[in-house]
């Protein structure tokens, strides 16, 4: 070779888990649910690596697939390993691909290991030219000397033979004697049974190498080491052990291979080929640096945009500011607040972005010590009130609900709330596991952002936004300002490329944000006294049962604690073990208990037990200190960008959790009052997913009984078990609403006929017997999963995608589980995008016509107002015509109506 540059080996196996582990919870996918995040931090490392050794021949070394001669030696040799993610083994192909495209050598050698290969290469090259073996594996400090140096890409670190001194404490010739004593879990190297990590250091410091320790076996136990007396033995008893260890923790540097270091010079990219390939993974930035020409050879993809970012603390120039806004026809919004709470949060300055690049910050509430002089609150929202409440100037936000919340607390109601860029993302992919704005950036503009720890640090000591130096405050709200402009642009041309999803987010999603709004502003009205005393009373019945799971035990123990439950269930009472903990412990887990509760009544109590702790925890406890004091109600907050279905969800309280199935659970619904004068009207879909499955799967059977106004379960009891409607039993019924709903759910005959306690086969002869009245849904469900699997997703009645990443995986249970969503996400997400249809059809109602009503609580199926007594029957029979007609079924749409003076009652 001609080149004096360094040999770089890069040890793409290491890369590639770490990788994959790194960019896990980002969970990079494109349009197209394919998973990038391994793809995009391996070439990252690559690139990065072409641009830090410009001269340098770079050649990428990953394992073969099957055994070596390793697993010939020890066939337990990386026995543990779990196997290979699906998400990451679908990224193989399009990491290959790229690096052939980009013309670096890729080699793969039967029978070793990577780190063989690299060891051999770096052997053969160290008489001519330096070598840089680019790893995160431990492993390979052995092969540092002279000649050879790691560096760790995704750590920034390099390390030559005093940098494994210092990190080992040893030098690289004794690295393999280290990881023989000690063993290495990963690879399931067993090395000597009682020698860790720092026995091993300190053997290896005092004695020597492992041959040097087992001549001087005498000298062990007068060394000053823990248990030094008993090593000498652990040592003897385990040297073939410890022998086996070294050879297999030994990189072997003589591999014949078929290639000599000149069939490492790289070759020229293949451009044309890599911007298909980014272009497929959607790398927008790497697609924009190919195309355009302009790109340097590697460089960082998460490179700074330019940026214009302005910190406004004159009135001239915010004057200037305010023109450009009421020039723009649509310009980014953000509020910097003192707290994630919405009711007491008050904002302390504004950005703005108008242009990509081009952003400012707008302070007027810092105030730590020698802050400079900023415009007042009165200057800053005072000009900007009538801009903000113009429902014509758009506005653009992520999460806009939280900042008209927020801004309501100083007097000003949002309009115009054009577009969010959170919802956006959630309508393009549900399933995506975050859709901050940390993470979108990540994911749609290969940029990393300033994260808010990043200037107002961790845990207790976090400053709130108030006390953060503008030098600091300013780049990064006008940085999120000009992010979420750019986030827009993208996000947006992906989702006009699918009108369905387009409709989704402009007829669903967006109008709901200022419905949220006002119901988590209306809030509920909650009785404190009556939750006390409930607390008071679960408190006794806690206490009770206490006292007879100790009395059922013969004596006290932990009921919280799962190590002491165990030992009295299984040990003590000798209480058959049914299921285990991934550590191999007996579970007591709920459902292990449930089962168990059928024979022994230890485990009914405490579950019992761990029933009414909750509650009192959850609910009777916590509720009391959410009540806000300004305004004597619970304020929640509703997410509209979690669930994959499209549901809502909420938090601080949960709402969608208050149980309702035990009494104790209903009594806290009992805490949820209305006002003097008012009542509570709680209006709920019925049956709205069995509605749903009669609509898509149009089996005559089902949509004949709906049509009729049949009881559904007694008429699929009567075709089931073929008797007539009038002489269907309960038992009957019951088992016909399992049947119902458990196979909405995906429910086996497994799974069914432990839900009613009976043989498999039985099961499996009432579903037999569903699909031979039904046959229409058991098309449905056919046709779902054949549908599912070529497109890789499944569509809502109203075009709402869900994502389905496992549909076509190799594993078992994991493709099952995604098949088992088909089938019961569009009607989940149908039953979601109908009650949002409908809150929008009711708040329309409210705000147009102005009847003394309000909506306070969104449950699952059900909408709950608090409506004054004197205007009730109107805004009920209006409730109950505007959610039926939300959407249009081949069946009907019927909803329950309820009255009460709580929440229990009208339920």
């Amino acid at each position: 070779m001609t080149t004096t540059a360094p040999l770089v080996l890069v040890d793409g196996s290491s890369y590639l888990y770490r990788a994959f582990h790194a960019m896990y919870k980002a969970d990079l996918r494109n349009t197209k649910g394919e998973p990038t995040g391994a793809v995009r931090g391996v070439i990252s490392m690559l690139r990065r690596l072409q641009k830090d050794y410009p001269d340098s021949p770079i050649a990428v070394i990953f394992d073969a697939k099957g055994k070596t001669f390793r697993d010939e030696l020890f066939d337990q040799y990386k026995a543990q390993r779990p196997p290979m993610p699906d998400d990451l083994r679908l990224q193989i192909q399009p990491i290959n691909d790229i690096i052939d495209a980009m013309g670096l050598p890729r080699l793969v050698i039967d029978g070793v290991e990577a780190d063989d290969v690299i060891g051999t290469l770096a052997a053969q090259a160290s008489g001519d030219l330096p070598v840089i073996v680019s790893t995160g594996d431990k492993d390979m400090a052995q092969l540092v000397n002279g000649h050879v140096t790691l560096v760790n890409t995704m750590t920034e670190t390099m390390m030559g033979e005093e940098g494994v001194k210092e990190k080992f404490g040893l030098p690289p010739n004794l690295i393999i004697d280290y990881l023989a004593l000690m063993g290495d879990k990963v690879d399931n190297i067993p090395g000597v049974p009682g020698v860790g990590e720092k026995t091993a250091l300190a053997l290896i410091q005092a004695l020597g190498g492992i041959k040097d320790i087992y001549q001087k076996l005498d000298q062990v136990p007068e060394l000053s080491i823990r248990g030094a007396k008993s090593l000498a033995k652990k040592l003897e008893d385990n040297r073939e052990m410890a022998e086996l260890s070294y050879t297999l923790a030994t990189i072997k540097c003589d591999v014949e291979l078929e290639l000599d270091l000149a069939a490492l010079t790289p070759t020229e990219p293949n451009k044309e080929k890599l911007l298909a390939l980014f272009q497929e993974m959607e790398f927008k930035s790497w697609v924009e640096e190919l195309a355009s020409g302009e790109a340097e050879q590697g460089g960082d993809p998460v490179a700074a945009p330019a940026s214009n970012y302005e910190l406004v603390l004159t009135q001239e120039a915010f004057e200037a500011w305010l023109k450009k806004l009421d020039a723009a026809a649509l310009f980014a919004f953000d509020t910097e607040t003192t707290s994630l709470d919405y009711m007491q949060a008050r904002v302390v300055g504004v950005s703005f972005a108008v242009e990509p690049g081009e952003a400012a910050y707008v302070p007027f509430g810092h105030d730590y010590m020698d802050a400079p002089d900023q415009l007042s609150e009165g200057q800053v929202l005072g000009a900007l009130k009538p801009l903000l409440e113009n429902p014509d100037k758009a506005k653009l936000g992520q999460n806009l609900k939280y900042d008209a919340n927020v801004l309501l607390n100083h007097g000003i109601s949002l309009n115009g709330i054009a577009e969010d860029t959170m919802l956006q993302s959630y309508v393009l992919d549900s399933t995506a596991s975050r859709h901050d704005m940390d993470s979108l950036a990540l994911k749609y503009l290969g940029h990393s952002t300033i994260h808010f720890q990043d200037i107002a640090g961790k845990g207790a000591k976090q400053l709130t936004f108030n006390q953060i130096a503008l030098d600091q405050a300013g780049p990064y709200a006008a940085e999120d300002a000009d992010i979420t402009l750019k986030l827009h642009s993208e996000l947006s041309s992906r989702l006009e490329k699918h009108s369905p999803l387009v409709s989704v987010y402009r007829d669903i999603e967006l109008p709901l944000v200022p419905v949220l709004s006002r119901i988590e502003r209306n809030g509920a009205l909650v009785s404190r006294e009556m939750l006390a005393k409930q607390s008071q009373e679960l408190g006794e019945k806690i206490q009770a049962l206490e006292a007879q799971a100790h009395d059922l035990a013969g004596g006290p123990f932990n009921l919280s604690s799962p190590k002491q439950l165990g030992e009295i269930l299984f040990n003590k009472l000798e209480i058959p073990v049914i299921k285990k903990t991934p550590k191999g412990a007996p579970s007591t887990a709920e459902e292990v208990l449930a089962e168990l509760a059928h024979d022994y009544p230890l485990p009914k109590v405490i579950l019992d037990y761990r029933g009414l702790a909750k509650l009192k925890s959850t609910y009777t406890d916590k509720l009391p200190l959410l009540i806000q004091p300004t305004t004597g109600r619970i304020h929640t907050s509703y997410h509209q960008a979690v669930a994959a279905t499209g549901r809502l969800s909420s938090s601080d309280p949960n709402l969608q959790n208050i149980p309702i199935r035990t009494p104790e659970g209903r009594r806290i619904r009992k805490a949820f009052i209305a006002d003097k004068g008012n009542k509570i009207l709680a209006a709920d879909y019925s049956q709205i997913e069995l509605r749903i499955m009669a609509h898509l799967s149009e089996d005559k059977g089902l949509i004949d009984a709906f049509a009729n106004g049949e009881d559904i379960h007694r008429a699929t009891a009567a075709e089931v078990f073929g008797v007539e409607l009038d002489d269907v039993s309960d038992e009957q019924r019951r088992n016909a609403k399992a049947i119902n709903f458990g196979l909405i759910y995906g429910m086996s005959a497994f799974g069914l006929g432990r839900q009613l306690h009976i043989g498999r086969n039985e099961a499996q002869q009432y579903i037999d017997l569903y699909f031979a009245r039904y046959p229409g849904v058991l098309r449905y469900m056919d046709d779902t999963r054949k549908l599912a699997a070529e497109k890789g997703y499944v569509e809502t009645l109203f075009g709402r995608r869900l994502h389905l990443p496992e549909i076509n995986a190799k594993n078992g249970q994991r493709r099952q589980a995604a098949e088992r969503t088909a089938i019961n996400a569009p009607m989940q997400g149908t039953a979601a995008d109908i009650i949002k249809r409908a809150m929008i059809a009711v708040d329309a109602y409210l705000m147009d016509e102005q009847p003394k009503a309000k909506m306070i609580m969104q449950v699952h199926d059900e909408l709950i107002l608090e409506v004054a007594e004197e205007q009730l029957e109107a805004v009920t029979n209006k409730v109950e015509a505007l959610m039926a007609g939300a959407a249009s079924l081949n069946v009907p749409l019927e909803v329950g109506l309820g009255v009460g003076d709580n929440w229990d009652e009208a339920h």
